[in-house]
Parts: C-alpha cells; sequence; structure tokens
C-alpha cells in the first residue's frame, strides 16, 4: 500500500493504513461470495505518528463520533465488484474525511 495524501500538509504512511478485505454480499453474479472483495480501511488518530498534536485533537474531536473506542477511524468500502476498486474507493473517503476535520 502506498502513502495516503490527506490535503496539502498531511501524508499518511502506509504503514500506518491497515486493509482488511471480507466477502461482500448482495448481487455479484458467479463469484458473490467466492471473493474477499469488500474493504475496511483503519487508521489509528489516536497512534499516529504522522500527526502533530494539533491534527491530531482536531481530528479526535472532528471525527469523534466515526471513530472506535481504540481511536481508529474506519472506513468500508462495497461499492464495487473488484477489490482494487474498493480499495480505492475506501482511500478516498478516508482522506476526504480527514482533509474535512482538518479544515
Amino acid at each position: 500500500m502506498e502513502p495516503l495524501p490527506v490535503g496539502r500538509q498531511l501524508v499518511l504512511p502506509a504503514d500506518e493504513l491497515r486493509a482488511e478485505f471480507a466477502l461482500s454480499g448482495g448481487p455479484g453474479g458467479q463469484n458473490v461470495n467466492k471473493r474477499a472483495t469488500a474493504v475496511t480501511l483503519r487508521f489509528s488518530v489516536r497512534d499516529s505518528r504522522a500527526l502533530d498534536e494539533d491534527q491530531r485533537a482536531r481530528l479526535l474531536e472532528r471525527l469523534g463520533g466515526r471513530l472506535t473506542r481504540a481511536g481508529e477511524l474506519v472506513v468500508r468500502s462495497t461499492r464495487h465488484r473488484e477489490q482494487r476498486r474498493n480499495l480505492v474507493d475506501a482511500r478516498a473517503r478516508l482522506a476526504a474525511l480527514g482533509a474535512d476535520a482538518l479544515a
């Protein structure tokens, strides 16, 4: 996985992003329930080395309702039938959430 740019001033390191893949429900033709196409992308706001204290406080405050108890921002994508497209979608959504919260 590659680093994830979030706005102009922040790039999340690849080793701080964790992707998990699972079976995706719903219509999908003959590959449904056979291929792990759903993507769950996790980023730990609380433990990130990439954030300064101001950024961390702002993300924790503004994304509080979306964070797990452990301080992770979790984005799930099942929009597409392909794992790669769902990963791209999840990364884009995580970046947009972070950029909006930091704005």
